[in-house]
């Protein structure tokens, strides 16, 4: 077991709770030493390619919850300034992201997906925008290029979120501790506070049953 807090995110970059789930990542980082990683979930993988029109979205929830979401991203020092226009397939944007994985760059290339998508308006379902930002944090532009071209990351995504669906999580984002412990959704830092302490004794009285 390594010494560091080990937390795995089950996220998609389409879920607006995911990105406040960078709040809650940092914030772990910062005060309790966790060493973050987060894994792959296709939130809406009967999205068309070019993804859907944001007034439908609009329509099914209603503008106060849109509201509501503008409110928690502020509470947690992020712009909201999602596309207008298109809410994205993030298939793609997934895949890359285990190209970054593979070339030690997840943590800087999910970064900068998820600023683009909530921050900056960019429309992530389009191969030119996604090959640009997942060059722009270090990758190879003939590997993304490859990348989108075989679809060879593909599987692995569907495999991360069948396993993650075995494992009885319904909804993202989802925090695993120590591969055993499951918080589900980006709750405030109390919940995780309490969950951590559980991890802390559990540990404990495993170290002095040896």
């Amino acid at each position: 077991m390594s010494e560091r807090l080990q937390i795995q995110i089950v996220s998609d970059f389409l879920c607006p709770f995911c990105k406040i789930a960078s709040e809650r990542a940092a914030w772990l980082e910062r005060e309790f030493d966790a060493e973050i990683e987060w894994l792959p979930w296709d939130l809406h993988p009967e999205y068309p390619a070019e993804g859907i029109p944001r007034s439908e979205l609009i329509a099914k929830y209603g503008a106060e919850h849109f509201a509501n979401v503008a409110q928690m991203f502020e509470d947690c020092g992020f712009a909201y300034a999602p596309n207008p226009e298109r809410v994205p397939n993030t298939h793609l944007a997934l895949e890359l992201g285990e190209l970054a994985r593979a070339a030690g760059l997840h943590a800087e290339y999910h970064e900068a997906v998820m600023v683009g998508m909530w921050e900056q308006e960019l429309d992530v379902a389009d191969p030119a925008v996604i090959s640009a930002i997942a060059v722009g944090v270090g990758l190879d532009a003939d590997a993304v290029a490859e990348a989108i071209e075989s679809r060879r990351f593909r599987a692995h995504v569907l495999q991360c979120t069948e396993e993650a669906h075995s494992a009885g999580i319904t909804g993202v984002p989802a925090f695993i501790f120590e591969e055993r412990y499951l918080l589900m959704g980006a709750q405030p830092h109390a919940a995780f506070e309490k969950v951590i302490a559980q991890v802390r004794e559990d540990q404990a009285e495993a170290a002095a049953e040896h």
